[in-house]
């Protein structure tokens, strides 16, 4: 990301072929969109097969007919124009909260993408439009709600297509106004939507994959601080790092195990409170600490999954029905359909989940004395004092929370258009509820790691690994120590950014996705 409001990377986008980095980089902000020269003879080609179909006066879905169940209905030439236009106003029917401003970057960025790769029959004009309003800071405001993930999502891409024809609301350097403000911010007019571009623009799935992008990229840094914020707890209570040796989880062969343990081996590598209890009588610790990499690693297992399908989706064609100009077939399909971002943020929540619900067991052994070996609820004079007692309620009620969330999206479906659409996705919800359970585990995964520092400050002057001792530096730069109750609640926020921040130690990061 660039280091200022004012400096800017640019992304090149590369139709089928924008990688995860660059997602991530859209995501962050401070950046420009630039087409591909290469791509725009496909865009060409493909507007130039509707408008022979149109002159033809061939009977085509989505270029002159309705749509829906009313695809049997013919439109004449001269009301093409009002087809479009009512369609992008008939379904701007979104309701509830609007989508941050890293959702829709990535929402306009992808609705880029999959309009030039070619298939979609839009003049390049519109699909130059979305590129300049998002170099100029213009976004559309999309209600969060009111998408099954089939056909595509309807509603919130007509609330982005409003943007284009001067209607609906945007923001503008964070500022609210209409959208013929906006585009004239950019220096553009309203369009008159042309065959099938309406359609073009609300057929698609791009935002249920921006929303279970976001899900992941924050997913990814509840699950780095999940690791950080382990490694703390088993210094916290001098825990064994033989579950780590690299020889248990090769026998059994499970890549992201193997990664986790070799990392966490990495992060204590120099600590003085390992070899402090070396020959200590324990033989083994709770699954919470010594399970680590089986629970851990098998999150990371499904956040690559999940990166490999969302990659895809963000470079698909997923707009209906598909133009093929080597041959001038239009082909009406599926492709909006959200069943493999539905599934993917599905397993995204399941990890999310996961690394709350782990990190909050931890957070309660490190409060039972009789366990860890520490002052009763990791405070002094205990009793006048209830110290990490009911920071640990806050974490078991938000971890128990996700489990209610945490229920498959993909499992429900709602017939709509009168049983035309008769199953449907469901992806825009389980990948907007991802939102709300990053969020609840980046405090889950906080308070553990502010309870394990309060424990490792038990045990000084020994030190931990120098990564370590570097967390920890950071987690006192902004908690003190407690030395007796006092007001937690700014505590807890302080340790959910921490949780939720972009960087992390180098042998964390290396975990995570960063394929093409």
């Amino acid at each position: 990301m660039a280091s200022s409001s004012t400096e800017f990377t640019l992304c090149r986008l590369q139709p089928g072929h924008v990688d995860l980095p660059m997602l991530r980089r859209i995501y962050q902000g401070n950046v420009r969109l630039e087409l591909a020269e290469e791509a725009r003879a496909g865009v060409l080609a493909s507007q130039e097969t509707v408008t022979r179909i149109v002159e033809s006066g061939k009977v085509v879905y989505g270029i002159n007919t309705g749509f829906g169940k009313l695809a049997q209905t013919r439109i004449p030439a001269e009301r093409l124009a009002e087809l479009q236009r009512n369609l992008v106003l008939s379904h701007s029917v979104g309701i509830g909260k609007d989508l941050a401003d890293n959702v829709v970057r990535l929402v306009m960025a992808t609705k880029v993408l999959s309009l030039s790769r070619g298939h979609s029959g839009i003049r390049i004009e519109v699909i130059d439009a979305l590129i300049a309003l998002f170099n100029a800071g213009v976004y559309p405001c999309i209600p969060e709600k009111g998408s099954v993930g089939a056909s595509g999502d309807l509603a919130p891409l007509a609330h982005l297509s409003l943007m284009l024809i001067g209607e609906g609301q945007v923001t503008a350097k964070g500022e609210r106004m209409s959208a013929t403000q906006g585009l004239a911010t950019a220096g553009l007019k309203p369009f008159e939507l042309g065959p099938k571009e309406g359609l073009a623009l609300l057929n698609g799935t791009q935002v249920s994959t921006s929303l279970a992008l976001s899900g992941l990229f924050e997913a990814e840094r509840v699950f780095s601080a999940g690791l950080v914020a382990g490694a703390l707890s088993l210094e916290a209570i001098k825990g064994s790092v033989r579950p780590l040796d690299s020889r248990i989880h090769e026998a059994r062969g499970q890549a992201g195990q193997i990664a986790v343990a070799a990392a966490l081996m990495t992060l204590l590598t120099g600590s003085d409170i390992v070899t402090s209890h070396a020959d200590c009588s324990r033989v083994q610790d709770p699954y919470s600490i010594r399970c680590v990499p089986q629970v851990m690693g098998a999150c990371l297992d499904n956040l690559h999954h999940a990166a490999r399908i969302l990659r895809i989706e963000a470079n698909a064609a997923s707009d209906n029905p598909l133009v093929f100009s080597e041959n001038g077939d239009v082909i009406s399909g599926g492709n909006f359909h959200a069943e493999p971002v539905a599934f993917a943020a599905d397993i995204i929540a399941l990890a999310v989940a996961e690394i709350g619900a782990i990190s909050e067991r931890r957070m309660a052994l490190l409060l039972d004395t009789g366990l860890s070996g520490l002052p009763p609820f990791l405070v002094n004079d205990g009793g006048v004092n209830s110290g990490f007692m009911i920071a640990q309620v806050t974490a078991a009620a938000l971890a128990s929370e996700n489990k209610s969330l945490a229920h498959p999206g993909s499992v429900d479906s709602l017939p709509t258009s009168a049983n035309q659409e008769d199953h449907v996705s469901m992806a825009t919800y389980a990948a907007r509820r991802l939102g709300d359970m990053c969020f609840n585990t980046s405090v889950v995964v906080g308070i553990e790691a502010m309870a394990a520092a309060q424990g490792i400050d038990f045990h000084r002057p020994l030190q931990s690994s120098a990564t370590l001792e570097n967390e920890m530096k950071a987690i006192r730069q902004n908690v003190a120590f407690l030395e007796k109750d006092r007001l937690m609640a700014p505590d807890v926020e302080m340790m959910r950014q921490w949780a939720s921040r972009e960087h992390w130690p180098a042998a964390i990061e290396a975990l995570l996705p960063s394929f093409a």
